[in-house]
């Protein structure tokens, strides 16, 4: 693409985020009709369908030639290396809930790199952009995440994919040993706006285990722009979509990915933390 193309892909993007975003607050508190998606219990409502037509539409209109992988439609469009995917009710359980923690995320990628995010809170109206060796901000503000007290008195999240059992053994040693290492470790259910948290400086790391699909990816643009670290649990850099930077998966492949974020000063105590959780395990 072009600069004209690239400076537009951007603000539809973040149009398109902000449309679906009015859309889920308008409807948030009402009432919905709920569907379970699978054995798991992850709900979907009307609300999620709607807003990813909006996105798609949007998207598709400007970018026929490009390939887009969205939560609720699948896969679409044409064959081609520029690829976007989208969430556009990432938190729907909390949404359903009741529960003011929900947003939109959009993410567009060219030959498996992340190289736009944006991310919209929906409930509290506020918007983040990442563009690849550009930088992230929040709205006019450039986002800069900065070391602050240390992390044994600090709050680190907790994401967790969808297909991870109760029982997983591997990911209550980690979760537990965490637990015991730092002040508090959330669990949103809302990746995007937890990622979000990160790059503004407000959680001290995120720790990801087997995770994947659309509501990563904007936000890990997100953080790697405004200087967090992040890595597999074996310390490797990650960049493209199908995990660490020597795995060459295409855009839109689903592959387990297992992450630690944080700013440099304090990632490397955060990755020992899980690595010392796992050697326990074993």
């Amino acid at each position: 693409m072009n600069r004209n193309e690239w400076t537009l892909a951007r603000e539809v993007a973040t149009k398109a985020a902000i449309k679906a975003g009015t859309l889920a607050k308008k409807r948030f508190g009402g009432q919905l009709n709920l569907q379970h998606k699978d054995e798991r219990g992850d709900l979907v409502t009307e609300v999620d369908v709607q807003a990813d037509h909006l996105i798609v539409d949007d998207i598709l209109s400007m970018f026929p030639t490009h390939r887009i992988y969205s939560e609720e439609a699948g896969e679409g469009g044409a064959a081609s290396d520029w690829v976007w995917h989208v969430d556009p009710l990432d938190g729907t359980n909390n949404f359903a809930l009741g529960i003011p923690l929900y947003g939109v995320s959009i993410s567009l990628s060219y030959q498996g790199r992340i190289v736009l995010g944006v991310v919209h809170d929906s409930a509290m109206e506020l918007t983040y952009v990442a563009v690849q060796d550009e930088g992230a901000w929040q709205g006019d503000r450039k986002l800069v995440a900065k070391p602050y007290g240390t992390l044994t008195k600090s709050t680190i999240s907790w994401i967790q994919g969808h297909g991870v059992g109760k029982d997983n053994q591997e990911a209550l040693a980690v979760r537990y040993h965490l637990e015991h290492s730092v002040k508090r470790v959330l669990r949103m259910w809302a990746p995007s706006l937890t990622w979000a948290m990160l790059a503004r400086g407000d959680l001290h790391g995120v720790v990801l285990f087997n995770s994947e699909g659309e509501d990563l990816y904007a936000g890990l643009l997100l953080a790697q722009e405004a200087g967090v670290k992040v890595t597999d649990f074996e310390g490797r850099p990650v960049a493209l979509l199908g995990g660490s930077s020597d795995v060459h998966g295409g855009a839109g492949t689903e592959k387990a990915i297992y992450l630690v974020a944080a700013v440099p000063e304090h990632h490397g105590e955060l990755l020992q933390f899980v690595q010392e959780a796992l050697v326990k395990k074993v």
